[in-house]
């Protein structure tokens, strides 16, 4: 895939007669029992089998992702694209694109998951993005990790009501995983639909 070195792109919107559901929005995340989803811009844990399965799930797809998301992964990740979200204006970064208001990044991240032939956008934090985008999120792909560990960024709470379990493997603890967890995937319950905004 090539690599784009955008500084900003501020006028790149959504359109607004496509709506969400030509690509719908999935969360890929790994939170612990009491909503934990990082520490100083690290993960509590160290799971490579989490890893390896973040690799899977987000392969071939649009990545959108807040800065200090970005900043913790420290690159950009190959086989997919990465869309970075910031107020930043002087923000850049090699291979990467960088928008700085929502529907601009939303805007790019549609486009490019027609360019790549993928079927979802893939939302990877962090507590913010969560935050601003679930309501309109169709798809949770969770790594939910035993333990509540210390941390400064979480993950907002879920109205499980709204939500159907579809798979669930685990609990899974490779030899090199410092702690046990689960793989669970959820839809969003018929008639519990996420909200487009245009």
């Amino acid at each position: 895939m090539r690599a784009l070195f955008l500084r900003s792109l501020p006028n790149h919107k959504l359109d607004p007669a496509l709506g969400d559901n030509d690509f719908p929005l999935t969360i890929v995340a790994a939170l612990a029992d009491n909503r934990v989803i990082g520490l100083n811009q690290a993960m509590p844990w160290d799971l490579p089998g989490d890893r390896r399965h973040f690799r899977e799930r987000t392969w071939g797809k649009p990545m959108l992702m807040g800065r200090k998301t970005f900043e913790s992964i420290g690159r950009a990740l190959p086989g997919r694209e990465t869309i970075v979200l910031t107020r930043d204006e002087t923000f850049a970064a090699p291979g990467v694109l960088v928008a700085h208001d929502l529907e601009g990044a939303l805007g790019l991240a549609h486009d490019w998951a027609r360019i790549m032939g993928a079927k979802t956008i893939i939302l990877v934090g962090g507590g913010e993005l969560f935050a601003a985008l679930l309501p309109r999120v169709e798809r949770l792909e969770l790594t939910l990790v035993e333990g509540n560990p210390k941390g400064d960024t979480f993950f907002p709470p879920i109205d499980w009501s709204q939500w159907e379990e579809e798979k669930r493997s685990g609990p899974l603890q490779g030899p090199n995983d410092t702690i046990s967890y689960q793989f669970v995937d959820y839809h969003r319950k018929l008639g519990a639909g996420a909200t487009i905004h245009s």
